[in-house]
């Protein structure tokens, strides 16, 4: 038996096909990808990224709960008599 054998797939394992690229990620929010790019540089959000080498790489699910988190309800105005 060799070590691939042993291991056994986690729930957090990574799925190639799961993968997104920069390209992928910013057609899908609407983005460039410089902005994602600067985010990731700035740290200034928090949609997170899998790195490999120099490769960047964002997981659909990551991307799916960010977006959610990303959800705002309108504000109250004062006009309102609800």
């Amino acid at each position: 038996m060799t070590r691939h054998d042993t291991l056994e797939p986690s729930a957090t394992s990574l799925n190639p096909v799961d993968l997104l690229t920069t390209d992928q990620v910013a057609t899908a929010l609407g983005l460039s990808s410089r902005t994602l790019a600067a985010w990731r540089s700035s740290r200034s959000n928090s949609l997170p990224y899998v790195k490999t080498g120099s490769r960047v790489r964002y997981r659909s699910q990551d991307v799916v709960a960010w977006l959610e988190s990303q959800v705002c309800s309108p504000a109250k105005t004062a006009g309102d008599r609800t």
